[in-house]
């Protein structure tokens, strides 16, 4: 199993590069940041350093979407970075929830996103695509590489990530619901007649680390509202009882009343009061090292590869070494 940091993009600068710094001496092989531009720093400028000041570390966001960047300049900055460095970017990508909803507009369709994995792809890796209406390509590419990893929730977003995406990135670690999307992402994969075990499967959540947990809760619990945003959407499409969302994902939100981005994925959010400590602890990983490691085991069991740490606490530090001196040596391959 690989593991990987995600990190919001924070001034100062300099600190997101030390911590993946951090992370990379401790045995990670990713590091992703939110990327959400009116809320934090831009992530590709950070990439380029962070890059610069490791060996081996692959960076990328979790997530970025279609609709705040035309897709030409997404392909040719990750091309840029990958020419530079290696071939050492991860294009994560989603319908866009923070990013788009900030600056007042509307998550990008599925048909969009569907459309916008190809050719970012495409143009990335030095091959032809076109952009509404014009075909182009980037001619300087050699040798580019850029894997394309979808974040997805529903039934229909599954199905597309499945059929389209490299890699499926799932933002909660409960073991039952990643068994029911995985299957949901390996099926859709095999009946597009591809290989379903060539979809890399990654898990994000937030891990803290201790034995303090009513503390660990509260550092953590503003996680929980974050995926009620994507689950209110499906709520509102698919209806509450439809059969087509897991009720284990829907029953936690009746509480919710509205969300305030200004707290966006920071511990201490007013807007998740109504996240109970039952979905706390499912959905993310709690406790002293033994608690972390039996977890994983699971996920690994489902075909999980990546497990993605959301460090967005107060322990963020002793959270990367107490995964680089106990966790990781007891999951990694």
């Amino acid at each position: 199993m690989d593991f990987g940091l995600v990190l919001q993009t924070d001034p100062p600068a300099s600190r997101v590069i030390s911590l993946m710094k951090r992370a990379e001496r401790n045995g990670f092989t990713h590091g992703w940041t939110f990327d959400s531009a009116v809320l934090w720093q831009e992530p590709f400028v950070i990439y380029s350093q962070i890059l610069a000041n490791t060996t081996t570390l692959k960076v990328g966001p979790m997530v970025t979407n279609p609709g705040t960047r035309t897709w030409e300049v997404t392909a040719s900055t990750f091309a840029t970075l990958n020419d530079m460095f290696g071939n050492r970017t991860v294009c994560g990508i989603g319908r866009g929830d923070s990013a788009m909803r900030v600056a007042g507009r509307k998550p990008n369709t599925l048909a969009r996103l569907g459309e916008a994995i190809e050719v970012i792809r495409d143009l990335a890796e030095g091959r032809e695509a076109e952009v509404e209406g014009q075909r182009m390509r980037l001619p300087w590419i050699r040798d580019g590489r850029l894997p394309v990893w979808m974040a997805a929730y529903g039934p229909k977003a599954l199905a597309l990530t499945g059929r389209k995406a490299d890699g499926f990135i799932l933002q909660l670690a409960d073991p039952f619901l990643t068994e029911w999307m995985v299957k949901a992402v390996r099926n859709a994969a095999a009946e597009a007649g591809r290989d379903p075990d060539s979809v890399t499967i990654c898990v994000a959540a937030p891990a803290y680390v201790g034995d303090d947990l009513a503390h660990a809760r509260e550092q953590c619990r503003w996680f929980g509202g974050m995926v009620g945003n994507h689950v209110a959407d499906l709520v509102s499409r698919y209806g509450e009882h439809s059969g087509m969302v897991p009720e284990a994902l829907t029953e936690y939100i009746k509480g919710r009343e509205g969300y305030d981005y200004s707290h966006h994925g920071r511990a201490g959010n007013p807007s998740t009061d109504f996240v109970p400590d039952e979905i706390v602890d499912r959905f993310c990983l709690l406790g002293p090292p033994e608690a972390h490691i039996g977890k994983l085991r699971a996920l690994r069991d489902l075909g999980v590869d990546q497990f993605a740490v959301y460090d967005m606490h107060d322990a963020q530090e002793t959270t990367i070494d107490a995964y680089g001196a106990e966790i990781i040596p007891a999951l990694g391959d």
